[in-house]
């Protein structure tokens, strides 16, 4: 985890995938919840709600910085609840085509590998590893290699590598990848 975390922090200060965006979020609060600490409530829902989700082409909500305004509320009919608009910035990562990014294996197969760059999982097929690089699948764990063995790829092993294509859907982000040039594969600590 901790390793996962550095190269995301890496990633983190030299990219531009990360952006301070402001959104927008309704809250739908219980009656329980109304007092005093209604302002407190909202906000802590706010960060339950979001931080760690995937919001399509914004991209993925890493942290709620601030709360820019909550609206008045509106109680909904026959249920006593009460519907909040809330305004905030949040860091988000959203990741482009073209970027070079140090990612973590997670899975090695014979069509390619899976690896992750925080919550984003990109897929590098067999025709995007380098063509010096063979399948082993009879190694435990399976893993890519070359001729010589200089290079393995297996799990929890780092690379780096660029993004090729992004695809973005309502709730969830998908990036394959390449490891077939200059200056990228396996990254040797």
């Amino acid at each position: 985890f901790l390793a996962q975390l550095l190269l995301f922090l890496h990633s983190f200060l030299s990219s531009t995938m990360f952006f301070v965006l402001t959104l927008e979020h309704e809250i739908l609060l219980h009656p329980e919840h109304f007092g005093p600490m209604i302002q407190t409530t909202l906000k802590n829902k706010l960060h339950d709600e979001v931080e760690g989700t995937c919001q399509g082409r914004h991209g993925f909500i890493i942290a709620v910085q601030r709360v820019l305004s909550v609206g008045a509320g509106r109680v909904l009919p026959s249920r006593g609840h009460v519907l909040y608009e809330i305004k905030y910035k949040a860091l988000v990562f959203r990741p482009f085509a073209g970027e070079v990014v140090d990612a973590i294996v997670t899975g090695v197969v014979e069509h390619g590998i899976f690896a992750e760059v925080g919550p984003l999982q990109i897929f590098v097929s067999n025709h995007w590893i380098p063509s010096n690089m063979v399948f082993d699948g009879s190694s435990h764990p399976p893993r890519y290699r070359s001729e010589d063995e200089t290079d393995v790829i297996q799990a929890d092993d780092n690379v780096r590598l660029r993004i090729i294509a992004v695809r973005i859907d309502a709730n969830i982000i998908h990036a394959t990848g390449t490891l077939a040039e200059d200056f990228l594969g396996p990254i040797q600590t």
